[in-house]
């Protein structure tokens, strides 16, 4: 495994390049990728009462309200996550759809402080770049890296990235703090990476 500094060359140059990629994409077509996914069947069982984490797209990421909505509406409930502290996992708060948000790290939309905390069963995390066996690369800071392994560590997750098609590359490079998802989600269909 290359040293840690090539890699965090190499994630730079990645990330470059996959945020060109996403930005190329007209505005008609991630609205038109976002509403495709909402249509298409979820790929695993969502029963009432199960808590799915969404968020709120920043900058030209996918649009997940859609899919949050479908799934809200079979009696998912849902939620956001909230930037603590740099290097701590994100904590995931209670949120409907429409409910106000704050501005928190980032500028990343976040529900109000009084939300309750909670555990969600199925996570959908944002990417800028993921290939064909869960690994995906994200804005560089780790904070859904460290998020998934510890939520891992407290129950069991699905972790499901979802993204524009043209997101995916040949091969994301990794080390060992980076955690794989078990699914990615794009216009076009269905990766499912999870053990046969």
């Amino acid at each position: 495994m290359p040293q840690s500094a090539a890699i965090d060359t190499v994630k730079a140059a990645v990330r470059r390049e996959a945020i060109a990629r996403r930005d190329a994409i007209p505005a008609e077509e991630r609205a038109a990728a976002a509403q495709a996914i909402a249509a298409r069947a979820f790929p695993i069982p969502v029963p009432p009462g199960v808590t799915v984490s969404g968020f709120i797209p920043l900058n030209n990421e996918i649009d997940v309200r859609p899919l949050l909505r479908k799934l809200a509406e079979k009696g998912a409930k849902l939620a956001l996550p909230v930037v603590v502290a740099r290097g701590e996992p994100l904590i995931m708060r209670d949120w409907e759809l429409g409910a106000p948000l704050k501005a928190g790290g980032w500028g990343i939309s976040e529900p109000l402080p009084h939300a309750a905390e909670v555990l969600p069963d199925i996570l959908l995390v944002p990417l800028l770049a993921f290939d064909r066996v869960g690994n995906r690369i994200g804005y560089g800071a780790g904070y859904f890296d460290i998020t998934i392994t510890s939520l891992r560590a407290q129950k069991p997750i699905t972790a499901i990235g979802v993204a524009f098609a043209p997101q995916e590359i040949a091969q994301v490079p990794i080390t060992r703090r980076d955690a794989p998802l078990d699914m990615v989600l794009t216009e076009r269909e269905v990766i499912d990476v999870r053990p046969a």
